[in-house]
């Protein structure tokens, strides 16, 4: 039984790092971060975003199929419009962390390496 039961474990955390890793490649792009940020405040329309974000319709929408794809964001439709919202509050958090981080490394003159 005991083997089992480290056999799901195994199976349990390798399906975290990969949907970990999607969720990372989600968050991998400057406007997807930003849209995430606004996002993390309130609900908003794909048109009010899109004039937030500086981007085309197009663009918007590749974005969100990325971020809906990894399972962050969702989209409902209110008469003629779309609105958009985050799936999870968890997102940001996480989010908030990883840029707290960065402030600390700049704060501290520290560089990132890639």
């Amino acid at each position: 039984m005991a083997k089992k039961t480290n056999t799901d474990a195994a199976a349990l955390q390798a399906e975290v790092f990969e949907r970990q890793a999607r969720i990372c490649k989600a968050f991998a792009n400057s406007t997807r971060l930003r849209m995430l940020d606004l996002l993390g405040k309130r609900d908003w329309s794909a048109t009010d975003l899109q004039i937030e974000l500086g981007i085309s319709k197009a663009n918007l929408s590749q974005h969100v199929a990325i971020l809906k794809g990894a399972g962050i964001v969702a989209a409902r439709r209110e008469g003629k419009s779309v609105h958009f919202s985050l799936t999870m509050p968890e997102v940001k958090s996480a989010c908030q962390l990883i840029r707290d981080v960065l402030r600390a490394q700049i704060r501290d003159g520290r560089r990132l390496s890639v």
